[in-house]
């Protein structure tokens, strides 16, 4: 009869610690992806900035020389990201496989002209910067035009810093909801527990003597919880980068290391701070106060 009360407390007890593992391996997971997601969102950010083209477009009688000039100055640019020069031929051919059919036997002629393809660097991806960029240019003579998409420039710094500031936002929210979680995990741990605390208590032993136990405990608890997190978060990393190998998720070594110390560190403390709260609340009540 022991024996299987003993067994059912022991599979009640590693029970318990696999629910407080789980829950801060979840909590940590999507804290880390988070943490992720605030690192990389200038990456982000910065990616769909350069998807936006400046396009030089040059008169019919610009020389090949001028031409050749003008691409050489621009990939000199601190603005450039990348050029592409684009001849009024590729241009036809590309836009009569927009439409379907060759316009050139409709009209006679091919009234496109040569044109350069000049992508920004993010850092100059901005309404004042990129006019100043174009007047420049248009002040060549063997330029034509120079167009870019004015208002969508506007409109995605904007929304960059709006989505920016509600990620930080939601980081400082989730991550008090992620601490009131393992929070509450844990204390529910040592609520089990509540009467052998104040046994302990009554028999003299001290505050301090009667947390040690609790806190080692939970904050190996916690670095098991930070161990799986930190192997989703690494397989998700993986599998982004692997997804979207433009974002250069793993080009900085160094960020990612402090992400995932950040997040073990982070484990330990919250444990710790969590299990030191719920051992004092239970060692400051009066032992009637235990069966409530």
């Amino acid at each position: 009869m022991a024996s299987s009360f003993e067994k059912f407390q022991r599979r009640r007890l590693i029970s318990s610690y696999f629910s407080v593992i789980l829950s801060i391996a979840l909590v940590l997971f999507l804290l880390g992806l988070l943490g992720l997601l605030v690192l990389n969102s200038k990456k982000v950010a910065d990616h769909f900035k350069e998807q936006i083209a400046l396009t030089i477009y040059l008169k019919d009688d610009a020389k090949d020389v001028e031409i050749k000039q003008l691409e050489k100055t621009l990939a000199l640019a601190d603005y450039t990201k990348s050029t592409q020069f684009v001849s009024k031929e590729e241009a036809a051919e590309e836009h009569s496989k927009e439409i379907g059919e060759n316009f050139m036997d409709f009209l006679g002629y091919n009234p496109l002209q040569n044109s350069i393809d000049v992508y920004l660097k993010a850092d100059f991806v901005d309404a004042a910067q990129v006019k100043e960029i174009a007047d420049n240019l248009l002040a060549k003579d063997f330029v034509e035009e120079v167009n870019y998409d004015q208002p969508l420039i506007s409109l995605l710094n904007d929304n960059i810093k709006k989505i920016s500031l509600w990620v930080m936002i939601i980081s400082g929210v989730f991550t008090l909801i992620a601490v009131l979680l393992i929070n509450s995990a844990i204390r529910l741990s040592v609520y089990s527990k509540r009467f052998t605390i104040k046994t302990m208590q009554m028999v003299g032993a001290t505050k301090g003597f009667i947390r040690r136990p609790f806190i080692w405990l939970s904050m190996k608890l916690g670095m098991v919880g930070a161990v799986i997190a930190l192997a989703g978060m690494a397989a998700d990393l993986y599998y982004l980068n692997q997804t979207f190998p433009e974002l250069e998720l793993l080009a900085d070594p160094m960020i990612l290391a402090i992400l995932f110390v950040g997040v073990f560190v982070a484990s330990m403390i919250i444990t710790w701070f969590s299990t030191f709260l719920a051992t004092q609340r239970f060692l400051n009540l009066r032992t009637d106060e235990l069966y409530y």
